[in-house]
């Protein structure tokens, strides 16, 4: 496994009335949470892969849904992925500058904690194309729905 990524085991509590589960402390994470961003995909949409050279770490987790998280280190070429969600209740701690996506397996609503709020006058947002070599074969599509941004990146192909 990549250092410093985390896999959080997600525990529901049950019983006739439906559910309880806590997807978020800030005592399990190494740094302090600053804004919860939610996004509803569709089948078949793939986000990223995208990173953030300012260390801006991310909390993953799948609300409904499936979806496959994919995470690249741009420095060693390792990578790493997991399917979470409905089938597996986990959270996906993704540190610092690595490359991160995620592919909506079903249609899925995906909670991402982060350590840094979003700047509109001065984004820390780069992006990998989703087909780059090093990732394209995590994916379960190799014809992805992809927001312009993200096809943009694949066009340009693969980089660092």
């Amino acid at each position: 496994m990549i250092a410093g990524v985390r896999v959080i085991p997600l525990r529901r509590f049950a019983d006739e009335r439906g559910w309880f589960m806590e997807i978020q402390r800030e005592s399990w994470l190494p740094k302090r949470s600053r804004q919860t961003n939610l996004s509803f995909s569709r089948r078949g949409v793939i986000k990223g892969l995208h990173y953030h050279e300012r260390g801006q770490d991310d909390l993953f987790a799948s609300l409904s849904g499936m979806a496959r998280v994919v995470l690249l280190d741009r420095d060693s070429g390792e990578t790493f992925s997991a399917d979470i969600g409905d089938d597996n209740p986990v959270a996906v701690y993704v540190p610092g500058t690595l490359a991160h996506g995620y592919e909506a397996l079903t249609d899925v609503l995906f909670c991402y904690h982060v350590t840094e709020e979003y700047d509109p006058a001065d984004p820390d947002e780069h992006a990998i194309a989703w087909s780059d070599p090093r990732v394209k074969s995590l994916w379960s599509t190799q014809s992805p729905i992809l927001s312009d941004r993200d096809a943009a990146a694949a066009l340009l192909g693969p980089s660092r």
